[in-house]
């Protein structure tokens, strides 16, 4: 139980993180110094980790970990949307 409740809590801080950055991109409206190589990776991966976070789930464990890492893939994805949404003015 202790586990699960760390691991929904770190999940949320890490897929937070991601706020200020799409904040400054709406305020700035630049991308300018952002790789999308970068965070093309970063999806990738974490879309290998939610491959495994399903599997864990079928497996009747790791509901916490599916649900952070879900959100982690959507705010990166986010990030590449307003990239390549600004990345051309």
């Amino acid at each position: 139980m202790i586990f699960s409740v760390m691991q929904l809590t770190g999940g949320i801080i890490l897929s937070l993180g991601f706020i200020p950055q799409i904040v400054q991109i709406f305020k700035t409206r630049s991308v300018k110094d952002l790789s999308l190589k970068s965070y093309l990776l970063m999806l990738f991966g974490i879309s290998l980790m939610e491959v495994y976070a399903v599997s864990l789930v079928v497996e009747g464990t790791g509901l916490a970990f599916l649900m952070t890492n879900t959100l982690s893939f959507m705010m990166v994805s986010i990030v590449i949307l307003l990239i390549l949404r600004f990345r051309s003015r």
